[in-house]
């Protein structure tokens, strides 16, 4: 349900425009409507997004924030290959490393997440030491090369040094998912002087990259007899969209549009020690080319003002880490042996991957436009707490192997394609009606550093969930 409000029933905060109290609707809506600048010179007037130019900027650049560690994830068959020591075990014989084979989901999980928290507080050090240029195209450089050389290792034969490919792999997705953060949460921290839609339109674009690698992997193994082939060209797509994704971002400052939310605060904010700048041009510097001498953002009023947010944030992401990928990935059609390509090949990206990524990117989508419940409701912790029973759900489908816990209670291919919807659906709504709420209950010259501590609550909830999912996957 969409209301229109009269500016006269409407209250501009320094980074946000609520409703009056004397407002009709109900105070839990209290949500931001358009986002404004605080203390704009009348000299400026808001430019438009001519053909949406900057929305399409930020979610293409929330495609390539997210593409890698899709890619990496949704390649199972690939990993399966090269981890098998390249050969199949002689029959009655248990693979070598496989206990390599079983848990790989999960060490991925971990090397992914624990970088990327660690990351995240280096990033909120350097949001007003480092220009946000310098620290965007630094990471998705990295990114690039990480990903050239995983693309190279494709063709190469690793059965004699199976082991030691395990490890430059998993050293790789730390590497890729350390700078995938700082630059994902540089950008979403910028999203955060721009209207809310440019916020939606990265986090749905980092739903559009799963949805775009779960497409990719199905044309490729629909396609390609051979896993190495498909996974070659799975990758170079990857390298393709991050190179695409440098040249996109330094298209963004080019923008009227963009220009205007990218400039100083007027007049800049001074924290202690911080020298008043002269600029006040819209062609001056970028808002994140500060000085750099400037201090730490102030964390204390950040955390106090997001923590019913960051519950929410790290509950949703918690719940989410648990079951994707080291749980879902590994529930078997109980038609296996049958040999049908839906039952054997097709089955995991179908149910794991696709319809999770496209039911987050739908989830997502929505809150384009819908913005319910507000980030002072007790609906939305209510809602988040619920998703708690998603995680029995997907342990008594068919998950393989199993050797403690033997019992299957949804004994049909039908439950885990309801279950993963249902999994992205409210990962994507609820997660990103949390996220962009964030830096709009701040003051606009915190709301860069917000966005990096929302980001920070995001993965520390995927650490948590990653964490508990490999010692799930032992007790099942």
């Amino acid at each position: 349900m969409v209301a229109l409000i009269s500016e006269d029933n409407v209250h501009q905060s320094s980074n946000s425009t609520y409703r009056t109290a004397s407002s009709s609707l109900s105070a839990d809506q209290e949500a931001l409507l358009e986002k404004l600048l605080d203390r704009s010179p009348p000299s400026l007037p808001r430019p438009k997004d001519r053909f949406n130019g900057a929305y399409i900027i930020f979610f293409s650049l929330g495609i390539g924030g997210l593409l890698p560690w899709n890619f990496f994830v949704t390649a199972k068959e690939y990993w399966i290959f090269k981890l098998r020591n390249c050969s199949s075990p002689a029959p009655g014989e248990e693979p070598e490393d496989s206990d390599i084979l079983n848990y790989f989901e999960s060490y991925l999980s971990i090397a992914s997440t624990v970088p990327s928290v660690l990351c995240l507080m280096a990033n909120f050090l350097l949001v007003n030491r480092v220009p946000i240029h310098v620290r965007v195209l630094a990471s998705l450089a990295v990114m690039l090369a990480i990903f050239v050389v995983m693309t190279v290792l494709v063709k190469v034969d690793t059965s004699s040094w199976t082991r030691s490919f395990f490890a430059v792999t998993i050293a790789c997705m730390a590497v890729l998912s350390g700078t995938a953060t700082v630059f994902n949460s540089s950008v979403f921290g910028m999203t955060g002087s721009f209207p809310m839609r440019n916020s939606q339109a990265l986090i749905s674009g980092g739903a559009m990259g799963g949805t775009i690698s779960a497409v990719a992997s199905l044309v490729d193994l629909a396609l390609s007899s051979d896993v190495t082939d498909s996974t070659l060209a799975f990758f170079l797509t990857a390298d393709v969209f991050l190179a695409l994704c440098i040249g996109l971002y330094l298209l963004l400052p080019r923008l009227e549009y963009a220009r205007y939310y990218m400039r100083p605060v007027w007049p800049p904010p001074l924290f202690p020690g911080e020298e008043q700048p002269f600029q006040d041009s819209p062609n001056g510097p970028l808002v994140a080319a500060r000085p750099s001498f400037s201090p730490t953002p102030p964390l204390r009023p950040i955390l106090k003002k997001t923590a019913g947010l960051g519950f929410c944030v790290i509950y949703l992401l918690f719940i989410t880490g648990i079951i994707f990928p080291a749980i879902s990935t590994n529930i078997e059609s109980l038609d296996k042996g049958s040999g049908s390509p839906w039952t054997t090949t097709f089955f995991v990206p179908l149910t794991a991957f696709l319809l999770f990524n496209f039911a987050d990117l739908c989830g997502r989508q929505i809150t384009a436009w819908i913005q319910v419940p507000g980030p002072r409701s007790k609906v939305l912790p209510g809602l988040v707490l619920l998703r708690t029973g998603l995680v029995p759900l997907f342990v008594f489908c068919n998950y393989q192997p199993r050797v403690h816990l033997q019992m299957v209670v949804f004994p049909s291919d039908i439950y885990p394609v309801l279950f993963s919807s249902l999994l992205g659906l409210s990962n994507g709504y609820l997660s990103t009606l949390a996220l962009i709420y964030g830096p709009k209950i701040v003051s606009r010259e915190l709301a860069e550093a917000t966005g990096v501590v929302m980001s920070f609550y995001m993965y520390l909830g995927l650490v948590l969930g990653s964490a508990c999912s490999a010692l799930l996957v032992h007790l099942i």
